[in-house]
């Protein structure tokens, strides 16, 4: 698809390829079609020049958008690499995955070099704002510089290598890991371009017509087939302007993005889908009663995007314990192990963990089980909570607790005097809902939760963390714990 993508910017180069909203909301062209080939032309000429070859590692520390797409681009003409850095994580861990990846080039734009005001003392460490970057490479910096940035990554003209028939690692992407062992999934060209058809199958994107969506496996379905691509707003309230404005065929949000796009009660259309992190039946149901035509909940892991999806209908009507996210995405396999951990199999899974041999199934770490064929999933299986002599799988219970008027929901457990563990829900309400009558409304759902029912009931913001900002249960074990009086668990960590 991607070898699609830059043939079909060339037709028609005047039309945009990616937008951005105004503060009005009101849609700016950030690239034109043919301005977007030019830049991934102009990018493989330098990286050319610059002397990357066929199988070398092209680290990529730009934000999403035009320059960033074109890097990618410019990489898979060469038969690059691409390890995904994220400057956020911090210098230790910034400093572990450049070592585990061992670049040969770090392409940054000035924000990566300075985000977070951690750009001095990774400098200090990797020198990643300098001109060399000692033991691990040298960096470069597209766009606009800042001072102490590395040196620009100029744009070229003239002819390079087309590696883009062949095979072989395409994209590396870190998940998680420590400093010290950091791991990182690595994807293949064929397996990356399965992943994309499949996205394009489901969105099913037309010509011409708007998507909303950040993500590359986004970006490409929609730009191949014609549609140009805006770039979500940060801002929740030129969100709901931006939304409004644009009325995109389909819209892909976190649903961290569509619990602040719905506070501000938005006029939604078209199609909506939402992946990344838990999709509950109540915020599929908010995102349709605000106009959107479907919406949709996306299961899918850094090893396989899309695996599974279920259409908000579909979900409201399943009655049974856990989370319903659907059935599995043609080519996709699924085993079930004794212990309940789900696996997965099919041809845009990836290829292997960096330093790692390749898997033939992904451990999803999920504990699932079948329901028709349809994947059910009932929570992680390192989130299990031993309270008495139960284990307590927090995703089997957890889709029961997002009553109207929740906007999110974690059980945890805390550790108790006598070595056991008690069982905490912290409730995220929706801006502005009655916490009494909301109370009254979770007592209905708790009183039949049996052996999960908590032992305290808390209602706050419920922590998030990484880019998809999921729930982070070990901070809101800590939460818990100093809400409710009980000893925090330890290292701010817990099976929760």
């Amino acid at each position: 698809m991607l070898d699609e993508l830059a043939a079909a910017l060339r037709r028609h180069p005047d039309r945009p390829a990616v937008l951005t909203a105004a503060r009005s909301g009101r849609p700016r062209i950030r690239a034109t079609r043919g301005e977007l080939a030019d830049l991934a032309d102009g990018y493989a000429a330098a990286l050319h020049h610059h002397g990357l070859t066929a199988g070398d590692t092209l680290g990529v520390a730009v934000r999403p958008g035009p320059r960033a797409l074109s890097i990618l681009l410019a990489a898979h003409r060469l038969g690059l690499r691409a390890a995904v850095l994220d400057p956020s994580a911090g210098p230790e861990v910034l400093t572990a995955r450049l070592a585990l990846a061992r670049p040969a080039l770090v392409v940054a734009d000035a924000a990566a070099q300075a985000v977070a005001g951690w750009a001095r003392p990774l400098a200090g460490r990797a020198q990643l704002a300098l001109p060399r970057l000692a033991e691990l490479g040298p960096v470069r910096t597209v766009g606009g510089r800042l001072p102490g940035c590395a040196p620009a990554l100029r744009l070229r003209s003239g002819p390079v290598p087309d590696r883009t028939g062949q095979d072989g690692d395409a994209v590396v992407i870190f998940t998680s890991g420590t400093t010290s062992s950091p791991r990182a999934v690595v994807h293949r060209r064929s397996g990356l371009d399965a992943g994309m058809r499949a996205v394009a199958d489901l969105v099913r994107p037309l010509p011409d017509d708007p998507v909303l969506g950040g993500m590359f496996f986004v970006l490409v379905p929609a730009l191949a087939s014609g549609a140009p691509v805006a770039l979500p707003a940060r801002s929740p309230r030129v969100l709901a302007r931006q939304v409004a404005r644009l009325r995109p065929q389909a819209s892909y949000l976190t649903p961290p993005q569509l619990r602040a796009l719905l506070a501000q009660r938005p006029r939604l259309s078209g199609r909506f889908y939402s992946g990344s992190a838990p999709v509950s039946a109540a915020l599929l149901d908010r995102v349709r009663r605000a106009g959107a035509e479907q919406a949709w909940g996306v299961y899918a892991l850094t090893e396989l995007f899309p695996a599974a999806a279920v259409e908000a209908g579909e979900k409201a009507a399943f009655t049974g314990e856990g989370d319903l996210v659907g059935a599995p995405l043609p080519g996709v396999r699924t085993r079930v192990e004794p212990d309940g951990r789900l696996l997965l199999t099919g041809p845009g899974q990836a290829h292997r963990y960096l330093g790692e041999a390749p898997h033939d199934w992904v451990d999803t770490g999920d504990v699932a089980r079948l329901d028709g064929g349809r994947v059910v999933l009932g929570g992680r299986s390192k989130d299990m909570i031993l309270r008495g002599a139960e284990n307590i799988y927090p995703g089997l219970y957890e889709p029961a607790l997002h009553v109207p008027g929740v906007n999110l929901a974690v059980l945890v457990g805390v550790p108790a005097e006598d070595g056991d563990e008690r069982l905490v829900a912290v409730v995220e309400p929706e801006p502005g809902v009655d916490q009494r009558r909301l109370r009254r409304a979770l007592d209905q759902v708790v009183a039949g939760m049996g052996a999960a029912r908590p032992d305290s009931l808390v209602f706050a913001p419920v922590p998030t963390k990484g880019r998809s900002r999921k729930p982070d249960r070990a901070a809101a074990a800590t939460l818990a714990a100093a809400a409710t009086g009980r000893r925090a668990p330890a290292g701010g960590r817990s099976r929760g």
